[in-house]
Formats: C-alpha cells, sequence, structure tokens
C-alpha cells in the first residue's frame, strides 16, 4: 500500500474498527497525521498568532483525524491477533505506548485470524523504488 491508498483507506474506513490493517497503511497514516500535525502547528503559530502549536487549524485537523487514527491502531493489533482493548495501554505513561508501538511493529499474522482475513494490501507487491514496510 502506498502513501495515497494509506490515506484514502484511513478515512474510508473511518469508524471501523473491526478489521485488519496492514503495517504499511498504519505507517502511512501516522506518517501523514505527523507531517499534517507540525505544518498545520508552523501556519498556526507563525501566521495566526497562536503559541505552541495548539491553534484552530492543528486543533481542527487533530479532531478530524481522531477517530480514524484511534481505529486503524485498533486494525493493525487485529492484524497481530490482539484485542483492541489493548489500545487502553495507551494510558501508561511510556510503557504504554512503547507496548503498543513494538506490537504495531509485528508483521502480519498471515491467514485469517478472529478478526477476518489477511489485508488485501498485503498480497500487492511493492512498486519499484515504493519502500516496503
Amino acid at each position: 500500500m502506498n502513501f495515497g491508498e494509506a490515506i484514502s483507506s484511513g478515512f474510508r474506513n473511518y469508524f471501523n474498527f473491526r478489521d485488519r490493517s496492514s503495517r504499511s497503511a498504519f505507517w502511512w497514516w501516522q506518517l501523514f497525521a505527523l507531517v499534517c500535525a507540525i505544518v498545520l502547528s508552523v501556519v498556526d503559530s507563525e501566521f495566526l498568532g497562536w503559541p505552541n502549536g495548539g491553534g484552530p487549524l492543528n486543533s481542527v485537523f487533530n479532531l478530524v483525524v481522531f477517530f480514524p487514527t484511534l481505529a486503524l491502531g485498533v486494525r493493525r493489533l487485529h492484524d497481530t491477533d490482539r484485542s483492541g482493548w489493548w489500545m487502553l495501554l495507551v494510558m501508561l505513561p511510556l510503557i504504554g505506548i512503547i507496548v503498543l508501538i513494538v506490537w504495531w511493529c509485528k508483521p502480519t499474522q498471515l491467514g485469517p485470524n478472529r478478526f477476518g482475513p489477511m489485508p488485501v494490501d498485503f498480497y500487492r507487491q511493492p512498486a519499484r523504488g515504493e519502500p516496503e514496510f
């Protein structure tokens, strides 16, 4: 899955907490959210005068991507055959997010699992020069 497909998939599956998502879909979405948040923080601070990145553009963007980011994290856990309830580890300072990052980096569980079939994009071969996650 390339960058554009991952963003499109993230918005298409806005509230989908049931299925599975590949590593590439997850990490491309994280990159998209991070870059947009940084750019919008700079715009808020430099052009709109909001200090510390808490301006309106960044706030609206964070609201827009909150559910797809949460859903994608749950689907990524499903892809490693873990319950989405493990997302609550985020509430444990530092240790929780480290555990989640390790799990999100794990490879796709081959074949179907209790959360459904393998992500469709797993079968797609990367295009020449395309990074493979």
